[in-house]
């Protein structure tokens, strides 16, 4: 299967990338996800060496912090079983595990953040999921060709 392209949202103040820098091998769990087309996403879709930019929602300036590579595929979210956890599911079973999750480890953190408003203004980013008005997926497919725009616009940073 051919490499996919991704953009996981994230708020700084849940799990920053500083947070990320500072985990073990630069690693963690994307757990969290409650909403079924992201979830599906996370299960059907998103597979180890996949790359994901980490994208900062719900931040001043909103935008683009790092790519990120995915070390392990979808798999279920165990938060969802644990009464003591925010992502709580009691409709979660062990046997209907309801929300997954994927594994992914930091390959760059930007210079700086790349803005939504950047993202916005540059030819070939129209139609990218991200700069479409009320987008608010956290999960989000992105075209090769965005990508490779994107990789473009931090080398410039």
């Amino acid at each position: 299967m051919p490499k996919r392209y991704w953009l996981f949202k994230n708020e700084p103040d849940c799990f920053s990338i500083e947070d990320l820098e500072k985990a073990p091998n630069q690693s963690t769990e994307w757990e969290g996800v409650r909403n079924y087309q992201a979830r599906n996403m996370l299960r059907d879709d998103v597979q180890k060496g996949d790359e994901v930019f980490y994208y900062y929602s719900n931040a001043k300036p909103a935008g683009i912090v790092a790519v990120c590579t995915v070390v392990k595929s979808g798999y279920p979210d165990p938060t969802a079983l644990d009464p003591n956890s925010q992502y709580f599911d009691p409709k979660a079973t062990r046997e209907d595990p309801r929300w997954y999750m994927v594994d992914v480890k930091l390959k760059q953190k930007f210079p700086d953040i790349i803005p939504l408003a950047t993202l916005k203004a540059t030819p070939g980013l129209e139609k990218m999921m991200v700069t479409q008005k009320g987008s608010r997926l956290s999960i989000q497919p992105v075209t090769p060709d965005e990508w490779k725009t994107i990789i473009e616009l931090a080398k410039r940073m």
